[in-house]
């Protein structure tokens, strides 16, 4: 192997190898992830000599594997380093499973370390809409939220009081987070844009004790004023006791002579008050189960209330830390991005890269706004070495011609990430033609449910056009057919056969578990189905983690990417044969005229035929011409069945707030039935587009 990295090939040589990157064998041998191999190596007496190796060991010997990624990343706590039950001790089901069950630790001061150790490293970058940009060293990082854990402490939070926050991305949340967790309090969040209601039907089910609300947030050039909705949900969940309040915009400030007695600023404070880089305060770290709650995160909720899920600070930490350093290549000192809201699990991800040392880049804002540019500036300007953005935000990129391999110098950039749909395939050729050709792109796929991913990124193994490179280290991916059998090849269920450490501790208000069981286990016995729909992806051996032979040099397939083809629930079933909708999507975006896509299956004359809904550019109108050369598309370049039964024009298309499609609320809008929680949506009105169609009644 060279030691230059493969640029992208031609279209022609794309279709036959799908082959568009791979790293040179210096670029492997400085990853983090042949580091810890080597250690593995060493520490077992073995030879792992690639990832599939590596990835099989780790499965294989669960208890060996994540004792020593704890003990690799020095991971603060108590724990006594004695293999076997110490590590895990196995219920009688999966789910039953108790990872490190006499392991003590704490998330805060896990994140919080650096600070002891280089406390002017930077830690945080803040930008907003209108350009202003705020920085935080890691010691004031850590001074700042000891004084915020004081607040806490005096207002009455205690380990296992929930803390709720209404709060845009940036600095705010993360003090927030910190201080609750160093506590051993359990922290929630949701962005601000979130109706009133929509807030409370999350937060109400799970009592907060405290709420943590900004003043307003900017968005697409707007000030959009948050207070009244702040004190809406206040007066209407009767648990919150106290609300601390604080300024995001400085033009739109809490009125202190209509502020009770219970609502403070002295948070607000705390934020802007100018902090030494010197760590001069003391956080008393409470040290609690690896088990203990850290996160409750909630379900999109398109098609009921929310389920609240429970996340413990031990199994979110040290998969974090595996994702973050092993699959991400983040290090100590390198800038992090990712476009994401405090309501998306991404920001929880995210703010984990503070336990290896890093800077985390937070922006707040329409992506596209002052500049359609503007995160490809901020990457640019900050020397961002991780950016991440949802796939949708790459396919609109594309879609308005960016071409920031022209425009911008992102030198220091290595790795792009992608997640909250499958990334097309037209989408990793933009990204490799149009924004940078040395860089590994790695599309991602777990969910909140998990706080993290089955399948994901490797900065070791090549980059094969529409595929997520591996399965995720410690994850027992499969793909299981309707009985229940593994399937070595071809589209199946994606599921996970054993017990991983940040699996949901358990749901809010479900003391039985039968909610927990139901949306995971009930499919098949004993076996952690996700609700994806995808199949593995065999190439060829001595593939990665550093071996130095070229990819395809044995015909053994030793390496497996990840296709993700849809959500199950969304799977379309013409005439009984199963179509994930991503295969359609990928499709319907080759075609220019069209911006965006949804595709569902109506019932009809008992059967399902497929609809396809098409928003288009500007100046384009869905015509005869424009209807063929779309099923062309489809047809060629999938199967005949893919082809839709129908193609109708639409003005918009109903997405969540972190910018999901959602197939089953259009589906259930088709269907004359009723979408029971459209505040899960950022544009609830589209949904009336799809109402009553003339054209689906023939």
């Amino acid at each position: 192997m060279s030691d230059h990295s493969t640029s992208p090939q031609t279209a022609e040589n794309q279709q036959e190898s799908a082959l568009l990157w791979q790293p040179s064998q210096a670029q492997i041998n400085a990853t983090e992830m042949v580091a810890f191999q080597n250690f593995v190596n060493k520490q077992y007496g073995i030879q792992l000599n690639t990832y599939q190796a590596l990835h099989e060991w780790s499965v294989t010997q669960r208890h060996a594997f994540w004792q020593t990624l704890w003990e690799y990343f020095n991971v603060l706590g108590d724990h006594n380093n004695t293999p076997g039950d110490q590590i895990l001790e196995s219920g009688p089901h999966l789910k039953e499973d108790k990872w490190f069950p006499h392991t003590r630790l704490n998330f805060a001061e896990n994140l919080l370390k650096t600070a002891l150790t280089n406390p002017a490293q930077c830690a945080l970058i803040q930008y907003r809409e209108d350009g202003t940009r705020d920085e935080l060293s890691y010691g004031q990082l850590y001074n700042k939220v000891a004084k915020a854990a004081s607040m806490l402490c005096e207002l009455g939070v205690n380990s296992g009081d929930r803390v709720a926050a209404i709060v845009p991305n940036g600095i705010a949340p993360l003090v927030g987070m910190l201080a609750s967790a160093s506590l051993g309090a359990v922290w929630s969040s949701c962005s601000p844009d979130f109706g009133e209601q929509g807030i409370v039907d999350r937060f109400s089910q799970i009592e907060p004790k405290l709420l943590i609300a900004c003043n307003g947030y900017q968005y697409a050039g707007k000030l959009i004023d948050c207070r009244a909705k702040a004190r809406g949900v206040r007066n209407t969940i009767t648990s919150i006791e106290s609300l601390l309040c604080f300024d995001f915009t400085p033009d739109n400030t809490w009125d202190k002579s209509t502020l009770e007695e219970r609502e403070s600023l002295a948070f607000n404070q705390i934020l802007h008050e100018p902090e030494a880089s010197t760590v001069s305060q003391t956080i008393a770290f409470k040290r609690q189960a690896f088990a203990s709650p850290l996160y409750i995160l909630f379900s999109s909720g398109t098609t009921g209330k929310p389920k609240c899920i429970v996340h413990g600070a031990g199994g979110t930490l040290l998969q974090h830390i595996k994702e973050l350093a092993l699959h991400s290549n983040v290090k100590n000192n390198d800038k992090i991005f990712y476009y994401t809201t405090c309501g998306w699990m991404m920001w929880n991800w995210l703010a984990s890269s503070l336990a290896l040392g890093a800077t985390l880049v937070l922006y707040d804002g329409s992506p596209f706004h002052p500049e359609q540019s503007v995160l490809f500036d901020i990457a640019e300007q900050e020397s961002i070495k991780i950016f991440g953005a949802s796939a949708k935000y790459y396919s609109a990129c594309e879609k308005f011609g960016l071409a920031p391999i022209k425009s911008h110098q992102l030198s220091n950039l290595n790795t792009l990430l992608s997640t909250g749909s499958p990334l097309s395939q037209e989408s990793f050729d933009y990204l490799y033609t149009a924004v940078k050709a040395d860089v590994c792109v790695s599309s991602i796929s777990g969910g909140t449910d998990i706080v993290s991913c089955f399948a994901l990124g490797n900065p070791t193994l090549p980059v094969y056009r529409g595929e997520l490179q591996c399965a995720g280290l410690g994850m027992d991916l499969a793909f299981f057919d309707d009985h229940g059998n593994t399937l070595p090849k071809g589209k199946g269920e994606l599921v996970c056969r054993k017990s991983f450490p940040s699996m949901p501790v358990h749901f809010w208000n479900d003391p039985t578990g039968a909610n927990y069981h139901a949306a995971y286990f009930e499919r098949f016995d004993n076996v952690w189905a996700h609700g994806d729909y995808g199949e593995f992806k065999a190439h060829g051996a001595g593939n990665g983690t550093g071996n130095g032979t070229e990819a395809g040099a044995s015909d053994t397939p030793e390496q497996y990417g990840v296709l993700i083809h849809g959500r199950s629930d969304a799977v379309l079933n013409p005439g009984g044969v199963r179509i994930g909708t991503a295969e359609i999507y990928r499709q319907v975006e080759k075609v220019d005229e069209v911006f965006e896509s949804i595709a569902i299956g109506q019932r009809w004359q008992d059967d399902v035929r497929i609809i396809l809904f098409v928003r288009l550019q500007p100046d384009a109108h869905l015509d005869d011409a424009l209807t063929a050369k779309i099923k062309a598309s489809i047809r060629d370049n999938a199967t005949p069945r893919h082809v839709p039964a129908k193609i109708i024009q639409v003005e918009d298309i109903p997405r969540t707030r972190s910018g999901k499609i959602v197939e089953l609320a259009v589906n259930k809008v088709v269907h004359g039935e009723a979408v029971n929680n459209t505040e899960a949506l950022s544009n609830p009105e589209a949904l009336s587009l799809y109402k009553n169609l003339p054209e689906l009644s023939s």
